[in-house]
């Protein structure tokens, strides 16, 4: 079948590792279902997954993607939930030590057919799109979990999203609105920032730029750079949300504001199948879509990883298929 998968891993040269050719399937293990693929999307981890940082050089070749909608055996139109965990353990899967994201111990969804659990999909609902369906069970699905469950807010709160552009960034621009919150953003370009306003923020503010006021919650994907300004933007009894950190992972923390101000740091990591159906029902419900790029045919997904690797983006890159 046709896939895109890393030949290799290379921290330097991770685009060198990209291959999109005939690969066997593996096997089905039981109680895991086949998914035709219709539609998957690209995130950063498959970029990291080529690093190496996602992926163990022992694992490869091992077929990227962490989404994709499609179609089960029995004709059901479905999104993949891309976390493979056990939820019994913790009543929360991304809480379970052993789990992992499809494409790092399991083959991903970048090719014609995924296997996954049959606890792991979700239907489709009609009112979305298969280019649509395949943006949200990563980006999307993170930036919901950061705003609805983890941020400590409510609507009519103001939210600050540093690096507007991100994925996870654009996702939370677009949930939080649809989430009723005043969504604020940063970007160091201008044109990024106007983006971010076309998009639906209420307002866009350079990198460090003081803010009018003092916001409820800062949802954090950038990390070291823009770490002391997210907490100087926090009102008293503020959240940061934390669930990346692409400058670096250890920025300094003045640990003075915290406690004085009662601030709370708080870790998000993807989501539950539950919170991808309540996010489903908000898409259905506000009528809000996840932001595209561009489509390609899944042989042409190189286009879409150099895109990506190059930061020339406004949204997600869907690869189809038949």
């Amino acid at each position: 079948m046709l896939a895109a998968y890393a030949a290799a891993v290379d921290a330097d040269d991770p685009l060198s590792c990209l291959r999109v050719g005939e690969v066997a399937p593996s096997p089905t293990p039981d109680d895991w279902v086949d998914v035709r693929v219709r539609a998957a999307s690209l995130n950063h981890h498959d970029l990291w997954a080529l690093k190496g940082q996602a992926l163990a050089a022992d694992r490869v070749p091992m077929i990227l993607g962490t989404d994709a909608a499609g179609v089960s055996a029995d004709g059901t139109e479905v999104i993949v939930h891309a976390v493979i965990g056990n939820a019994a353990a913790h009543g929360d899967e991304t809480l379970d030590p052993k789990r992992s994201l499809l494409s790092e111990v399991y083959p991903g969804t970048l090719a014609e057919v995924v296997r996954v659990p049959a606890q792991n999909l979700v239907p489709k609902p009609a009112a979305l799109t298969w280019e649509q369906a395949a943006c949200l069970p990563t980006a999307y699905l993170t930036a919901y979990r950061m705003i609805a469950h983890r941020s400590q807010t409510s609507p009519g709160d103001t939210i600050l999203v540093q690096g507007a552009a991100g994925g996870v960034a654009t996702a939370a621009i677009v949930l939080g609105k649809a989430l009723q919150r005043r969504v604020w953003v940063t970007s160091r370009t201008p044109e990024k920032r106007e983006w971010a306003l076309a998009q639906g923020a209420d307002a866009a503010f350079e990198p460090g730029e003081r803010l009018p006021e003092r916001v409820a919650a800062v949802i954090e994907t950038v990390g070291a750079a823009t770490w002391d300004h997210s907490l100087k933007s926090l009102r008293p009894g503020g959240c940061i949300v934390v669930s990346g950190a692409t400058s670096g992972a250890n920025p300094p923390a003045d640990l003075n504001r915290v406690f004085f101000l009662q601030l709370s740091i708080v870790g998000s990591t993807m989501g539950t199948r539950a919170e991808l159906m309540e996010l489903l029902t908000l898409l259905e419900r506000s009528g809000a879509r996840p932001v595209i790029d561009r489509v390609l045919p899944l042989s042409d997904a190189a286009e879409g990883f150099a895109a990506m690797a190059a930061g020339h983006l406004h949204g997600k890159v869907v690869l189809t298929l038949p």
